[in-house]
């Protein structure tokens, strides 16, 4: 948490902000530094402009970075210490550069790496933490490191292509429900009124139309409030457990999107997997932090499953094949895994057999959600076309 304070040293009073646990921790940390406190109190994020929030808030590809930076260092022979002092001077962000200062003096006053990592868990998670103290712990955290950023970084990169794939379809969405939106409430009625000064009967198309306009004409508002409102409540409905069951759920059962899903969460379960079994993490700690990272709670249910079924003693291959939703290859290459001695090297193959997979189904889902939305977009365009013209078409056809 961001803490501002007022001290004095040396006759001189100082300003300033930093990152902490608690006031307790900045206070202990003041008088540490020969400062005498007189005010300590929450910094007031709200006053940050939501510009400036942006260019200095610690971003996933800052951790990706940073880790890259120091397994980088660290193989190169240089010690935790000394890797950080470096990163102190080369950081240009002043927020990750906070992280990095405090870090360094924890580690300075006696705490090991990953322990100070545990102070920031918005930037680095369990799995992060877990590997980085079984490298401490097996004197491999260079290599541990190493195998880390790689993860980081083709999750980056399998991330990038997933937005990549949705940004187009979801911005011609919108536009196209924006435009019709405006038209229908703002245009049409505009047109349609030409119709009343004529003695001619208009069309069932036509006359939908106008109910729909000069009913979007009238509350177009509340239409807009209700619309905000439903999406706010729906939303926060989807963040509660259930509602987020059901969410995951529902897209599992939708044909081309449950494979992009589901190959995504294989994708980063298969290769977490593999690098935590081969840093010398437990299999149950492993599966822990499987659950605690799934995104989709149905295959968080069933990784609950598998590690409950694994704490019995069952091996994981037919843990994996009692629950049904994971795919047959995962359980013969856990099994063959299992029985071979190198489960880490199976799954780290099975990871990059998932990627592939995953890019072919997210190639297959926008192939057909780019003609799906022009479908759409002409059924709209054509109905408020054929609304408007056919009366036209009539009115000529009578003064023939």
């Amino acid at each position: 948490m961001l803490y501002s304070y007022k001290a004095i040293k040396d006759n001189k009073t100082e300003i300033k902000k930093i990152e902490a646990e608690s006031e307790q921790a900045v206070l202990n940390h003041l008088k540490e530094n020969g400062y005498f406190p007189i005010e300590i109190k929450p910094a007031d994020r709200g006053k940050i402009h939501t510009f400036t929030f942006f260019l200095t808030r610690v971003s996933f590809n800052d951790i990706v970075d940073l880790t890259r930076q120091l397994a980088i260092m660290l193989n190169a022979g240089l010690t935790i210490v000394d890797s950080l002092e470096i990163l102190k001077k080369q950081l240009q962000k002043e927020s990750l550069q906070r992280i990095i200062v405090d870090i360094d003096k924890r580690i300075k006053s006696g705490e090991t790496f990953s322990s100070a990592l545990s102070n920031y868990p918005q930037y680095f998670p369990n799995l992060y933490i877990s590997l980085v103290r079984s490298g401490e712990a097996s004197g491999k955290l260079a290599d541990i490191l190493l195998r880390l950023s790689d993860d980081l970084e083709k999750r980056r990169e399998f991330n990038g292509k997933l937005k990549g794939a949705l940004i187009y379809p979801i911005i011609v969405l919108v536009a196209m429900v924006s435009v019709i939106f405006i038209m229908v409430t703002f245009v049409v009625p505009r047109l349609l009124n030409l119709y009343k000064d004529f003695n001619v009967e208009l069309p069932f198309t036509t006359q939908i139309l106008i109910s729909i306009s000069s009913f979007a004409n009238r509350f177009w508002p509340f239409i807009l409030v209700a619309v905000f409102t439903t999406i706010f409540l729906v939303r926060s409905y989807f963040k509660t457990k259930p509602g987020k069951y059901l969410f995951d759920s529902t897209l599992l059962k939708i044909p081309v999107v449950s494979k992009v899903i589901k190959m995504a969460a294989l994708v980063n379960s298969t290769r977490i997997l593999s690098i935590l079994i081969a840093s010398g993490v437990s299999i149950l700690d492993s599966l822990n932090i499987i659950i605690e990272t799934a995104n989709n709670s149905v295959i968080q249910e069933a990784f609950k499953s598998v590690y409950k079924n694994v704490e019995k003693g069952r091996s994981l291959g037919n843990s994996l094949a009692a629950e049904g939703i994971f795919p047959p290859i995962l359980v013969q290459m856990a099994i063959v895994g299992e029985n071979t001695g190198h489960l880490d090297d199976s799954l780290l193959r099975l990871s990059n057999y998932f990627e592939i997979e995953s890019e072919i189904a997210i190639k297959a889902m926008t192939t057909l959600i780019e003609p799906a939305i022009l479908i759409m977009l002409g059924l709209g365009v054509g109905f408020i076309v054929i609304s408007v013209i056919t009366p036209i078409y009539n009115l000529t056809s009578s003064f023939k």
